[in-house]
């Protein structure tokens, strides 16, 4: 009775091993196939992906990176020179409106203290300065206080220097009392100097 006991679980034994011998191995290859099936279907997605412009970096690309960068380079200092030189053009537009603007001041100066006897009032001019030439220089200091200064250059202009000389004496003279009569002697005496003469001098009688 025991040996046919023992027996049995020897069959049982044997029939346990046997089907958990094929779970493992049906379980290995299901296994291999699930993982094929999978990689397969992973493959057919990324074959349906827009391929990738580059994945790989050569040097070539390295060396056109750095090209790239040394020309950015350049580029910054370019504009940085132009920034310069447009700075500097522009002060030197600065100094040139600058020096303009003193030279066209410098113009109206002169202008203002330039003066001029022209051919139409030279002969009504000219018969002043007799009549004026002929007076007593204190009698001609008088009625000069009363008129402008152009008038008095134009017609000293037009009176010999003998006349006129008497003239800027007496006005000196007239200083002692009047301080303005010497410093307008000596405004008198440089407009005459720059005078632009139509006419020679009138000849006393």
């Amino acid at each position: 009775m025991k040996k046919h006991a023992f027996s049995a679980l020897l069959v049982l034994l044997g029939l346990v091993l046997g089907v958990g011998t094929s779970l493992a191995i049906f379980w290995s290859a299901s296994s291999r196939f699930v993982a094929n099936v999978a990689a397969a279907h992973a493959d057919a997605e990324a074959a349906k992906l827009p391929p990738k412009p580059w994945d790989f970096w050569t040097i070539e690309m390295e060396s056109l990176a750095n090209d790239l960068r040394d020309e950015r380079v350049r580029i910054k200092q370019r504009d940085d020179q132009l920034a310069q030189r447009e700075a500097r053009l522009n002060a030197e537009q600065q100094e040139l409106e600058k020096t303009r603007k003193q030279i066209e001041e410098l113009r109206a100066a002169i202008d203002e203290r330039l003066i001029e006897v022209t051919d139409g009032e030279a002969a009504n001019l000219k018969k002043l300065a007799l009549t004026y030439g002929a007076l007593t220089p204190k009698s001609a200091v008088a009625i000069f206080r009363e008129m402008d200064d152009t008038t008095l250059v134009k017609l000293f202009s037009l009176m010999k220097p003998d006349t006129v000389g008497p003239i800027f004496e007496e006005m000196g003279k007239q200083s002692a009392t009047d301080a303005n009569m010497a410093k307008r002697a000596a405004l008198l005496s440089e407009r005459l100097r720059m005078i632009k003469n139509a006419s020679k001098p009138a000849t006393g009688p």
